[in-house]
C-alpha cells in the first residue's frame, strides 16, 4: 500500500463522522464518503505531499455535498414509507431526547452555519482549516460560528434557562 493510500485510510473515520453529521442519514453519509474517496483517488495527483490531506478531503466532501444538495433541489427526493423511522421509548429516554433535540436544532441552522459548527465543534478543526475547506475568509468562519451558536442556544432554549445573574454581562 502506498503512502497516499495509508494517509487516506486514516482519514476515513473523520470523513464518515462529518458526513453523518452533515447528511443526518447513514446511507447518504456512506455514499458521500465513497464519492469523496473515489474523487480523491482519481485526483490524487493534485494533492501535494506534506500539505493538509484532511482539509483537502473535507473540501472535496463539502463540494460533493453541495453538488448533491443542488441536484436534489432540482430533481426532488422521495422517501419510501418502509424507510420511515420507528418511534420507540427507551429507558435512557432523557439523554436520547436531548440528543434528538440537538440534532433537530442543528438541522434547522442554515447550511453555512451547520457546516462551520460541525467542522469546528465535531471535528475540532482550526478556524483557518475550516476557512480553507469552505473557501471563505477566516472572519466569515468566526461570524458563522458565532451566529450558529447563538441560534443553537435559542433553538435549544438555553438562553431561557439562564437566570439574570448567570447571564454574561457587557464590559
Amino acid at each position: 500500500m502506498n503512502d497516499f493510500a495509508r494517509l487516506l485510510e486514516a482519514e476515513i473515520p473523520r470523513l464518515r463522522r462529518y458526513a453523518r453529521a452533515l447528511t443526518r442519514d447513514g446511507t447518504q453519509a456512506d455514499d458521500l464518503v465513497q464519492s469523496c474517496l473515489t474523487r480523491a483517488v482519481a485526483k490524487q495527483h493534485l494533492w501535494q505531499h506534506g500539505t493538509n490531506l484532511r482539509a483537502w478531503l473535507f473540501t472535496i466532501m463539502h463540494n460533493q455535498h453541495v453538488n448533491h444538495v443542488r441536484r436534489s433541489a432540482r430533481e426532488g427526493t422521495t422517501v419510501e414509507l418502509g424507510e420511515a423511522p420507528q418511534l420507540t421509548v427507551q429507558a435512557n429516554a432523557m439523554p436520547m431526547l436531548e440528543l434528538r433535540d440537538l440534532e433537530r436544532a442543528i438541522g434547522r441552522l442554515s447550511a453555512e452555519q451547520r457546516e462551520v459548527i460541525l467542522l469546528v465543534g465535531l471535528e475540532g478543526m482550526a478556524y483557518e482549516e475550516v476557512a480553507a475547506v469552505l473557501n471563505v475568509p477566516v472572519g466569515t468562519v468566526r461570524s458563522r460560528l458565532s451566529r450558529g451558536r447563538d441560534q443553537l442556544r435559542q433553538l435549544m432554549g438555553v438562553e431561557e434557562e439562564l437566570g439574570q445573574s448567570e447571564r454574561p454581562r457587557a464590559a
